[in-house]
């Protein structure tokens, strides 16, 4: 069981200048206190075939984290268009969300963004190097966010906030999937040696 939930991310900002810093309210809750910060980090991609180009474009550290809910908005400047290639800047790419514990991610929220001119004038003859100031971003909120759930080790505190008696049937049921699969590796290994 995850010790922190999402419960909504509310973008703001969803259509404005290319140049305009990101928005978005954070909405969590936390099932038990943890030991470390959560750090949440933005990302805009640079282009969809290079990871090298994805810019940061923040990162912050919300701590302390104790039982209950949090809410907090978390802006992100806009990503400097000096590092993308000229033909990634317009047309549609993702900002993302991460939030991870103690340097493990366990939740990734991507949203799909378009990149065009708001002058009917300019997409039909855009200039053969973009015109930043003319750029408008857009979040396409009729597609719903990308959301993936990663599970981790929150401190070990879900089997501490058991009774002795189950925290110690999860461990026993643990080792024995760890023997079970030992066990069927060895007998796939006699299999191919046969």
């Amino acid at each position: 069981m995850a010790a922190v939930n999402v419960i909504s991310v509310v973008p703001g900002n969803c259509e404005v200048e290319f140049t305009a810093p990101f928005s978005f309210t954070i909405e969590y809750e936390c099932l038990y206190p943890l030991e470390s910060d959560l750090e949440w980090k933005m990302t805009y991609v640079g282009s969809a075939g290079d990871y090298s180009q994805d810019q940061l474009l923040d990162s912050v550290l919300v701590g302390p984290v104790l039982q209950g809910n949090y809410k907090f908005v978390f802006e992100g400047n806009a990503p400097d268009h000096n590092k993308i290639n000229e033909e990634d800047i317009l047309g549609v790419t993702v900002v993302y969300l991460t939030c991870s514990y103690k340097g493990k991610e366990f939740i990734h929220i991507g949203y799909y963004l378009n990149n065009d001119y708001s002058d009917e004038e300019l997409k039909e003859n855009p200039p053969s190097k973009p015109n930043i100031p003319a750029i408008t971003r857009t979040l396409l909120l009729a597609d719903p966010p990308r959301v993936t759930r990663f599970p981790i080790d929150f401190d070990n505190y879900a089997l501490l906030a058991l009774p002795q008696s189950a925290a110690t049937a999860i461990e026993d049921i643990a080792q024995d999937h760890e023997n079970v699969m030992d066990y069927v590796e060895d007998d796939y290994a006699r299999d191919i040696m046969d």
